[in-house]
């Protein structure tokens, strides 16, 4: 039984593919010999990555990543997650990877080298743990899904969902673009009214009926989208709102 799979870059056929059962490790670097004690090695044939450069370590349900180098940072990318990474300092070992889909990203000179990997799939509970016992928990970020603000606020996060985690938040006015298939009244003081109502309900900023209305908020957008994808408040079946609409976002509007 194997616990996750390794994918060099490129990797053709499943023939490239490295499987590895719990308790295996396996060597990455450039060129290294098949490791004395039996360890499996994949090979990153890049003269800007070390011979020894790291090692993946398989467990029943997650995996492990160890940073052999002594001055490079590696980042592990959740291709799912809009963004979403950890990073892996110069000399740590054994350090956890929660994510079920990763990509492994080693800096190596001026460019970039990476491979994937793909872990079992994550087990939750059947039922939550909360008691009915006392007063329900108050829910943390309520939004309605069928309102307009959270069209807005998809449209806000569609880029980063697409496969785009360092895109910038569209304007208001290729939101308005994007929504007016499903919204055919919308404009760019309807779509910045929804931004703003959004502000307040997410608690990024105060109510502006409050007698303190706080500091002005910076880059209102870029903590929308940062807070929506940080806790999952879109995701991309999400953006099934807009498929009939027959576009997607590419870099510099949509298409």
């Amino acid at each position: 039984m194997y616990s996750i799979i390794v994918v060099p870059a490129p990797a053709l056929t499943s023939a490239d593919q490295i499987r590895l059962a719990p308790g295996e490790r396996l060597h990455f670097g450039r060129g290294a010999p098949r490791a004395a004690d039996g360890r499996r090695h994949l090979d990153l044939p890049h003269p800007g990555v070390s011979r020894t450069a790291g090692e993946v370590g398989a467990t029943g349900n997650h995996w492990t990543l160890s940073n052999h180098s002594s001055s490079s940072t590696y980042v592990v990318e959740n291709p799912e997650g809009a963004g979403e990474h950890i990073k892996i300092a110069p000399g740590r070992v054994d350090a956890p990877v929660p994510f079920e889909f990763s990509r492994v990203v080693l800096p190596a000179g001026s460019d970039l080298v990476d491979f994937s990997v793909w872990a079992p799939r994550h087990d939750y509970a059947e039922h939550p743990h909360d008691t009915d016992d006392g007063e329900p928990t108050a829910v943390p970020f309520p939004l309605d899904r069928g309102k307009r603000y959270f069209l807005v606020l998809a449209a806000l996060c569609e880029p980063r969902l697409r496969g785009a985690p360092h895109a910038p938040p569209p304007t208001a006015d290729a939101i308005v673009e994007r929504l007016r298939p499903v919204w055919p009244g919308a404009n760019r003081a309807a779509v910045q009214w929804n931004i703003d109502y959004l502000a307040v309900k997410l608690r990024l900023k105060p109510s502006p009926d409050t007698a303190d209305p706080g500091p002005r908020l910076n880059g209102k957008k870029d903590s929308l989208v940062s807070l929506a994808l940080r806790f999952d408040l879109v995701r991309e079946a999400d953006l099934a709102a807009f498929a009939h609409a027959g576009r997607v976002w590419v870099t510099g509007g949509v298409r």
